[in-house]
This record gives C-alpha cells, structure tokens and sequence, in this order.
C-alpha cells in the first residue's frame, strides 16, 4: 500500500496504538501495539461519461493513455465531472480499488494542463505491481519540456526535496534545511535535447513522483517550463526581432499551460513480466512553439 493509502486509514479512524486513536504525528515507542483495519471498498458513485479516450494501449489488466492537456485526472473540488475517472468508468467496468473510491485505477497521475502518458490499473493486484515498480524505479517515466534560457548544462540531476509551499499553498517549493521535515525527497535527471536562443528542449526522467515535480526542479534549475501559469509567472519574450517575439508570444499564450508531455513511459507488465514501452507525440500547441524555435531561433 502507499503512504497516502495508509494516511487515509489513519485519518478514517481505522489505525490505533495500543487500542486508542492515534494522529500520524504519534511518536511510536518499544512496546506498542499498531494495528489497523482495511475497509471494504466503497461503490463509487461517480458518474460515468462518455468522454472521448486516446487509448495506447488496453488489455485485461491495464490501460496506457495518453491524457490531452486541460482534463483533471480525478474529481475533486471545482472539478466534479469531465475528469480522467469519469471517462475511464465510462470505458470500462472494471479498475483496481487501491486508491479509493474517487481514485479508481489510477496508479500515478499528471497535472491538468500537462499532456501525455499514464497508465491506469484495472485490478488490484496490477496496481500493486506497477506502484512497487514506480517505487523501485524500474518504471520510466520521461516528460519534454521546453524552458527558459540557455543552461549551462548538457546534464544534470536535481536532487532536491519537495513539499507544500510554506505561503502559498497551492504551490509546491524545495524545501531544505531544518524545515525540510515538510518534504519528501524528490529526484529528476534532466538532459538537453536542443537550444534555441532564450530557450531550450529539456527531457526530465523521474525517479520519484512528487505533486509537480518536473516543473518545480526545473524552476529550481532557473530554467522554469515556458507557459507555466505557476511557477514561471505568465513570463513573456521581451527581447529581439519584433516579428519574432509577437510570434513566440502569440504561441505561448496557444499553450494555455506549461509546455510540459510526458511522451515515454515504460515497465515491466505485471502478468507477463516483459518490458512494454510506450510514447506518444507532442501535442499541437506544444509542437507548433518548439517548431517555430526550431526555424526562427537564429533571429
């Protein structure tokens, strides 16, 4: 089970210490006694919709999809209805329970306004497997990225714990030191793949999966993903030939995002035991920018 799994038994009142109630923050001492309860799983009320898929890849156990930007992955506040979950029971009878009843099969997940690959589980040994792979990093997963500026760096990997702003708490920030008691490790190896004047193509692979981990180490990089609404500001072009800058901006605000895909994902199948490897194309937006950088950059 994941760490967030156990949070919720925590929090749902179905872990105790020595027979009582206990908070996460607890410190455990020799000699007690945890024991916990695993509910049964809850029906899911959540409607299903038939909502259009691009499905990869689909067989008895899973399903590879690749996510267009601007859909949720799961129903939460202000965003009930249209989501991943909603298309997915709308597709399928049957996904793993794991993670909850508004979590249906979902393994790993993508921000709203980034694109690409996930694979979703449709049992619940599946998703055991493929959450034990992601852990281990066997998994790969690798995201394209376009940011800002020229990096001094063929490759790097940024090491660096992410938790919940300390402000601003719908972003997420490195938080070392003393305080980083807050966050959880997070690692990203990242690799440019082409420059273009003030920008550049960036490949980040994970091996960890925290809540917008790409963008906020490439951030930390000082190299933040173009269009990134979060942390990157709504940053324009300033600098350069008129045509060229009112062409690239135009562009940018297209992307109505951050210039973020995950276009590769691979991992051993957990019935078959054999590596499957997957990818999927830049979206349109996103290819219409990089193309332009490409034919323009020089100017």
């Amino acid at each position: 089970m994941s760490r967030s799994a156990f949070q919720r038994l925590i929090d749902d009142g179905c872990t105790t210490v020595n027979g009582q109630p206990a908070k996460a923050s607890y410190k455990v001492v020799a000699g007690d006694l945890i024991s916990y309860t695993i509910p049964d799983a809850k029906p899911t009320h959540m409607r299903a919709e038939d909502l259009p898929l691009e499905i990869v890849y689909e067989d008895a156990d899973l399903i590879v999809i690749n996510k267009p930007k601007g859909m949720v992955v799961h129903p939460a506040p202000g965003s009930a209805a249209g989501t991943l979950v909603n298309a997915l029971l709308g597709h399928c009878k049957g996904l793993s329970t794991i993670g909850g009843v508004e979590r249906p099969g979902i393994v790993h997940r993508l921000d709203k306004d980034t694109s690409g690959l996930m694979v979703v589980a449709k049992n619940d040994a599946t998703h055991r497997a493929l959450q034990a792979q992601i852990q281990a990093r066997t998994a790969e997963r690798k995201y394209l990225s376009i940011v800002w500026g020229n990096p001094r760096f063929e490759k790097a990997v940024v090491d660096a714990p992410i938790g919940r702003h300390p402000v601003d708490r719908k972003k997420m920030s490195v938080i070392e030191g003393p305080s980083n008691l807050r966050s959880r490790a997070a690692v990203t190896e990242l690799t440019v793949l082409d420059r273009f004047g003030p920008f550049a193509l960036v490949e980040a692979k994970l091996q960890t999966g925290r809540t917008h981990q790409v963008r906020v180490h490439v951030a930390y990089a000082g190299h933040p993903i173009v269009g990134d609404p979060v942390y990157c500001n709504k940053r324009q072009l300033k600098s350069g030939k008129i045509d060229f800058v009112n062409k690239v901006n135009s562009l940018i605000h297209e992307l109505q995002g951050q210039a973020l895909h995950a276009y590769s994902l691979s991992f051993d199948h957990p019935r078959s035991g054999k590596r499957v490897e997957f990818a999927a194309p830049l979206p349109v937006d996103m290819e219409a920018l990089l193309e332009y950088l490409r034919q323009n950059s020089g100017e």
